[in-house]
């Protein structure tokens, strides 16, 4: 454990991954992993941009590497954890990938159309590059609009029919901070986080089998408090030991516990306290704290809409969930001090208010948190005479994470002012076509961008350029702070031909 003094900061390379729900209206047993690749290439075929499997360049990539010392074996690995390997996965023909302009991933990923924002520095940008993936799956399902094949997405995480899939978040971490010492301080975080950031959901169970309502859409799916897998035997805190950066120095702490949200203060909070939590942690300053049972305490969190339940702790003792949540608040208030700096001082303050409203009045944060929203939607229906296990209520849940405006339930409180906003339409559209200038996301979205037909192979870390004598340049980006506006100049928008772009930006490698 490092123990530090220097105030806490909210900023740090941090991203989202989000796998969009996907259906064929009045087909559903058409092929999930065609469509999503059809709703990859009917926005990727008009930018000029490449999607095809073996775009990505998947040799930097180990997702059997374990943060507790060790690597799983191919034999041992559910077929879904070799994402490595496409070649062996099942309809591999449809694993589309492309680099986005913004600098993001768009890509199918376990029979979904999956859209990983690029890497940014505060949650204030997290924000706004995860709306504009939003906008992208908006616009792909607007280029199948006319086909005789339309696909319509959902930003959900199940299809409450015993399926589940995820809204993943990515944090960068000191290597230097042993890992169980992250497992300690974010089991109890991640279990009480939820109220700050569900998505909310109708019906108790994987297959939705009892009738009710909870806060999160994803807590029944979750059976480990520590595990490598995403899609089986789920954990509260995964192990992949994959950072995408100089694994000497740095981890990616890969998030799957996350809900997928839809209101932008939400967002702003859920991005925002993980990392002043993983600060915490980082420094020696996290609340020491043990539940009895984690998985157990997630799902009664999850259904506990009074917010009273009384969570057991290892000590014999018990704490509520807005209790624990205030044991964090308080640590991260201590340890940023005196006059924070202006990112760190709105997540804090959001957070303490986020708090305020679910100690007074949960109903008085339904223009900030989804399942505050959605549940006061739907308690609208109720008092129409409907039960909680009506099909038209499942309809409500299913319709409010529509991606298309008109269509989405979230969208239509947004316009009406019932859901406040954090961005504007002018800066979403602005993160959909550039994408961000404090990361590495800088040099591999502008390539994209300017040159799209000669980025013929990318990953986190590096992208290859094909030259105009056809000859190949990989290009190696860095940790995701380095390859920044700062760091190459204005080489991405001055350069004439891709031959001075690859020159300048190998020359710059050189320089650093």
């Amino acid at each position: 454990m490092i123990v530090e003094t220097a105030p806490l900061r909210v900023a740090r390379a941090m991203g989202t991954e989000s796998e969009f729900g996907i259906s064929q209206p009045g087909r559903p047993h058409a092929n999930p992993m065609r469509d999503s690749a059809r709703v990859v290439d009917a926005y990727a075929a008009p930018l000029g941009l490449k999607s095809a499997q073996a775009f990505w360049d998947f040799s930097g990539e180990s997702p059997l590497a374990d943060a507790r010392g060790f690597l799983m074996s191919e034999a041992h690995a559910d077929l879904t954890q070799l994402t490595h390997l496409p070649e062996a996965q099942p309809d591999a023909q449809y694993l589309a990938n492309v680099v986005l302009p913004n600098g993001a991933r768009y890509y199918v990923d376990h029979a979904h159309p999956e859209y990983s924002s690029p890497e940014v520095m505060t949650p204030r940008e997290a924000v706004l590059f995860d709306r504009a993936g939003d906008r992208i799956a908006e616009a792909s399902v607007r280029a199948l609009a006319g086909t005789r094949e339309p696909v319509t997405l959902y930003k959900n995480n199940t299809d409450s029919k015993g399926s589940s899939y995820g809204t993943h978040e990515n944090y960068i971490v000191t290597r230097e901070t042993d890992f169980e010492d992250l497992v300690a301080g974010l089991l109890p975080f991640f279990v009480t986080r939820q109220v700050l950031c569900g998505a909310g959901r109708v019906g108790l169970g994987r297959n939705a089998e009892e009738p009710g309502f909870q806060i999160s859409s994803r807590a029944d799916f979750f059976e480990e408090q520590v595990g490598l897998e995403t899609t089986l035997r789920r954990p509260i805190v995964n192990t992949r030991d994959e950072p995408h950066a100089d694994a000497h120095r740095w981890r990616r702490l890969h998030v799957i516990i996350g809900d997928a949200t839809l209101a932008e203060p939400a967002m702003l909070v859920k991005m925002g306290t993980t990392s002043l939590v993983l600060g915490l942690i980082e420094s020696g300053r996290c609340p020491q704290l043990t539940l009895a049972d984690p998985v157990t305490a997630l799902q009664t969190v999850s259904r506990d809409l009074g917010l009273g339940a009384r969570l057991p702790l290892a000590d014999g003792s018990t704490l509520s969930t807005l209790e624990i949540q205030r044991l964090y608040l308080d640590a991260a208030r201590a340890a940023a001090g005196e006059g924070p700096d202006a990112d760190t001082a709105e997540v804090l303050a959001e957070w303490d208010r986020f708090l305020t409203g679910l100690e007074t009045d949960p109903l008085s944060l339904s223009a900030d948190i989804d399942w505050v929203a959605k549940l006061a939607l739907l308690e609208g229906y109720r008092a129409r005479g409907l039960r909680w296990d009506d099909p038209k209520m499942q309809l409500v849940d299913v319709q409010y994470s529509d991606v298309r405006p008109e269509k989405g339930l979230f969208y239509r409180l947004e316009a009406a002012g019932r859901i406040r906003r954090l961005t504007t339409d002018a800066e979403v559209a602005a993160a959909v076509a550039r994408a961000p200038e404090s990361t590495r996301a800088h040099v591999r979205g502008g390539a994209a961008r300017r040159f799209p037909r000669q980025v013929v192979a990318a990953s986190w870390e590096s992208l290859v350029l094909e030259r105009s004598d056809g000859q190949m340049t990989r290009i190696s980006q860095g940790g995701p702070e380095e390859s920044t506006r700062a760091a190459v100049g204005d080489v991405v928008d001055s350069a004439a031909t891709v031959d001075e772009l690859a020159d300048a930006l190998t020359g710059a490698r050189a320089r650093d």
